[in-house]
């Protein structure tokens, strides 16, 4: 079935799933400003619902002064001025909805509609769909959709959890989106921001803790885990990703858990474990068939590269670069592995083919929206001295902040 993430005539689950050719997905523009409200310091102007804190938090959080939200808002500058200070209120419900479309918020965040209406019933029964829908769209590459599908549905189940009315299922939804929608943000956030993605997945452990569930308990742990590996925080995921270990039980949860593992101590320098949790995954993998993004022998083989070149036996990692074994399940996992085989392939010289790998992830990496790869790609561009990628990235790299930052109000 063709669902609504899909830009070809493809249908999604088989884009993510396909073994044998790589589909081309297209993301879409980047068409909100959700991911802006992801940082600590907006939850507490969201939890009071009141327009003039958020109007002020949102200026404060982007960099806006008045007259820029108001170009944002179709506003005359005098009237935001007004709305901020409380001098005028907005009571009608198209005005809040305007507002709401405009700034990236669920309408019910400024009072249109209420928490037990049949909107929200509606958006509880559908809500495990919703999650599943939305990593199906992650995994193929549309994982701007996938934020924009997740946020609502966050939004709504965070305010009724600080209401205190979270039944159980409701709060087993909770975990499952707030974890999803930390990995979601990030494949999609800069480096910089990455911080905020590990906050969600951190949250949904919180909660998966209480719910006495070992195996999602394991699989908040190992997303966290690898959310905080890639916010700079490694020993951390290290010791997040070792318990996830201890609770798993399934070899594709174990392969996930070991691929991470492997990915951390790699980045520590740790020699020792990573070859003992690399070995540990290629026998796993060798008793079971590989499934799912992180447990087959295409993502062995990356995770092998760079931990090799992370504990500094480059030659050894220069004789596997030339080997290639199975394809990517996902084109963000193809970009993955372009950038770090061209960090391989510098490391050895080989110069015009760490160029032609370079180029080819910048330029993926911008067409599927993955900024830290792009800044991946400068940093090992830079480190070998190769300016005109370096020049190209960066440009790749403003032309997507360009994208998340607010847009003005259409003139239409």
């Amino acid at each position: 079935m063709i669902g609504r993430y899909a830009s070809e005539p493809v249908c999604p689950t088989c884009a993510a799933n396909n073994s044998t050719e790589q589909v081309q997905v297209h993301a879409a523009p980047i068409a909100s400003a959700i991911w802006l409200w992801a940082t600590p310091e907006a939850a507490p102007a969201i939890a009071t619902r009141d327009l003039p804190t958020i109007l002020r938090a949102y200026r404060r959080i982007n960099g806006l002064n008045q007259i820029a939200l108001a170009e944002l808002l179709g506003y005359d500058k005098s009237y935001v001025s007004m709305l901020e200070t409380g001098r005028r209120a907005i009571a009608d419900v198209p005005s809040r909805r305007h507002i709401a479309a405009r700034l990236g918020l669920p309408t019910h965040i400024l009072g249109v509609t209420g928490t037990d209406d049949a909107e929200y019933r509606a958006m509880l029964q559908f809500g495990d769909s919703t999650v599943r829908l939305a990593e199906i769209a992650r995994q193929a590459g549309h994982a701007v959709e996938a934020v924009n599908e997740l946020w609502p549905l966050v939004a709504r189940l965070e305010a009724r959890a600080a209401e205190g009315r979270l039944e159980r299922d409701s709060l087993v939804l909770l975990a499952q989106a707030r974890v999803a929608l930390g990995v979601s943000l990030g494949t999609v956030l800069p480096e910089e921001r990455l911080s905020s993605a590990a906050r969600w997945t951190g949250l949904a452990v919180a909660v998966a803790a209480r719910l006495d569930d070992p195996t999602f308990y394991a699989h908040t742990l190992r997303m966290h885990g690898n959310e905080l590996r890639k916010a700079g925080h490694v020993g951390a995921a290290v010791a997040r990703l070792e318990q996830s270990l201890e609770l798993s039980t399934q070899p594709a949860d174990q392969g996930g858990t070991l691929a991470f593992l492997c990915r951390a101590t790699g980045e520590l320098g740790d020699a020792e474990r990573f070859d003992t949790a690399l070995l540990e995954y290629r026998r796993l993998l060798d008793r079971n068939t590989g499934s799912g993004l992180l447990f087959q022998p295409f993502t062995l083989r990356e995770i092998e590269l760079r931990g090799l070149l992370g504990t500094g036996r480059v030659i050894e990692a220069g004789r596997l670069v030339s080997v290639t074994v199975g394809t990517p399940s996902a084109p963000q996992w193809r970009i993955i592995e372009r950038v770090t085989t061209g960090e391989v392939l510098a490391a050895i010289n080989e110069r015009a083919a760490a160029e032609n790998a370079f180029a080819d992830a910048i330029g993926s990496a911008e067409h599927h929206r993955l900024p830290h790869q792009i800044q991946r790609a400068i940093r090992a561009t830079v480190k070998t001295d190769m300016a005109g990628l370096t020049l190209e990235a960066e440009s790749a790299l403003q032309r997507i902040r360009s994208l998340l930052a607010p847009q003005p109000a259409s003139s239409e």
